[in-house]
């Protein structure tokens, strides 16, 4: 049994803590978010420790289903603009941001409760004080198969069929 399953099973005093980690090229370095009321420090699964910054965040988790569609959902609080400014220098510099979403339990706080997800940003809107981002997993259902296209460049044979 894990961590977290242990977590869930019982009605301990650990708090769940949920975490992001956005990173793009085009910022001078990731910027790592917590949904709690204090920051947090805290290792990676690769052991590096860092800060996360306490903020109001909310996180929708995809479902777990066979429908293909995985699609992480989450808010985050715009109230200074800080997060505004960020997502306009990834979409200036047509830079895809990336996202590691990690779980963790305040009682153990050396490594993620489960395994980390780790997903593209697709898209989302600002509206007022809120940012709403929606991510996902590479898209291998609506991918077109086979990839590459039979054109005349590619099989010159085909003018003949």
């Amino acid at each position: 049994m894990t961590v977290l399953e242990q977590f869930y099973a019982s009605g301990g005093s650990d708090v769940k803590i949920a975490t992001l980690e956005l990173s793009c090229p085009a910022w001078e370095k990731p910027v790592y978010l917590c949904k709690a009321y204090e920051d947090v420090m805290a290792a990676t699964e690769t052991g590096e420790v860092v800060t996360y910054q306490a903020c109001g965040m909310d996180v929708a988790l995809p479902k777990r289903d066979n429908s293909g569609n995985q699609t992480l959902n989450f808010a985050i609080d715009n109230v200074t603009g800080e997060s505004q400014q960020l997502i306009d220098e990834a979409l200036d510099t047509r830079q895809v941001i990336s996202l590691v979403f990690r779980v963790y339990l305040s009682s153990d706080l050396s490594g993620p409760a489960e395994k980390p997800y780790r997903m593209k940003v697709k898209g989302g809107y600002i509206q007022g004080v809120t940012s709403q981002l929606s991510s996902g997993y590479y898209d291998l259902l609506n991918l077109a198969w086979p990839r590459r296209k039979y054109t005349l460049d590619f099989a010159p044979g085909l003018r003949y069929v």
